[in-house]
């Protein structure tokens, strides 16, 4: 019987000391810049390669004590989960802002999970344990927002108006559009229908978002990802979409090409990028890229 408990103890001793040892692990790429990767908490975010960034930013914002004070007691019933990558200059810029509102609202903080995404090719914004895995990660910081286990609304990239008004919009009336909304519909339509039905879509996509997305890079992010986590097909309907929306935009064309071309659709890429010549008779990046995938 003592047996049997000392090995539970040792099992369980040994199952905590490989979580600590996960938490707030720091990666260095190839150039020999850290990154963190995976589930993180605070204290990550203040060790020697972050703190510069992160106590900046967290002293020099101050919250509306308003609509904290609005927000504080009915926040405690959600739990967030948030995506980082601490390379990118948009996490190193809101994310100590919301660590500040979710303090001063005394959130409990065990009701938050932070994960640190990758920078790197391979595993481009996503993390070890693939948290990230369905849930659109395509632009960090995101923000979600969980109630009774189901999500509510999420914040992408950077609050509408501040942390704290955000969230007070998703936290009662939840109205509240995030930004990339293109992205958002694109994602569901995917999801729901599959490539045949983006297909089917993207005219009335077209109409509806044709001028009013910002730019081209939302869309493209996003086909990249897909690309990187092996849903070819959906990322190659994707950047067709981007050049329908964009076609003033060559850089669209080659993206497009590029994932035929890896996906051995040459002829289907050459054909893109001769059509996209005649849009951009002097486009040099068009025409090498053309050379390029012909040579191959």
């Amino acid at each position: 019987m003592k047996t049997n408990i000392l090995i539970i103890l040792i099992t369980l001793l040994t199952a905590f000391q490989i979580n600590a040892q996960d938490l707030n692990q720091e990666i260095t790429d190839k150039g020999g810049t850290p990154f963190l990767l995976g589930e993180i908490n605070k204290e990550g975010l203040e060790g020697d390669n972050y703190k510069s960034w992160f106590t900046k930013n967290y002293d020099a914002y101050e919250p509306n004590s308003e609509v904290i004070n609005a927000i504080a007691s009915k926040l405690k019933t959600y739990s967030i989960t948030l995506f980082l990558g601490t390379w990118c200059g948009d996490s190193q810029q809101e994310v100590p802002k919301l660590y500040k509102v979710l303090e001063v609202s005394n959130f409990p903080m065990e009701q938050l999970s932070v994960i640190a995404v990758s920078r790197q090719a391979d595993m481009y914004k996503q993390s070890p344990q693939h948290e990230e895995a369905g849930l659109n990660i395509h632009r960090v910081p995101t923000v979600i927002f969980y109630k009774d286990g189901k999500e509510v609304n999420r914040i992408v990239e950077h609050p509408i108006d501040t942390f704290e008004d955000d969230i007070q919009n998703i936290i009662t009336t939840n109205n509240y559009k995030s930004n990339y909304q293109i992205v958002t519909t694109v994602d569901h339509i995917l999801n729901k229908k599959g490539v045949k039905g983006l297909k089917r879509k993207h005219k009335k996509l077209l109409k509806t978002f044709k001028g009013k997305v910002p730019n081209m890079y939302g869309l493209n992010t996003y086909s990249y990802i897909l690309s990187a986590t092996d849903r070819i097909e959906e990322a190659i309907a994707v950047y067709e979409l981007n050049t329908k929306l964009f076609p003033e935009q060559a850089r669209t064309f080659v993206s497009l090409a590029n994932t035929l071309s890896a996906s051995g659709k040459k002829q289907e890429a050459i054909k893109v990028l001769e059509e996209a010549i005649q849009l951009h008779p002097d486009n040099k990046d068009l025409k090498e890229n053309l050379n390029i995938i012909k040579s191959k």
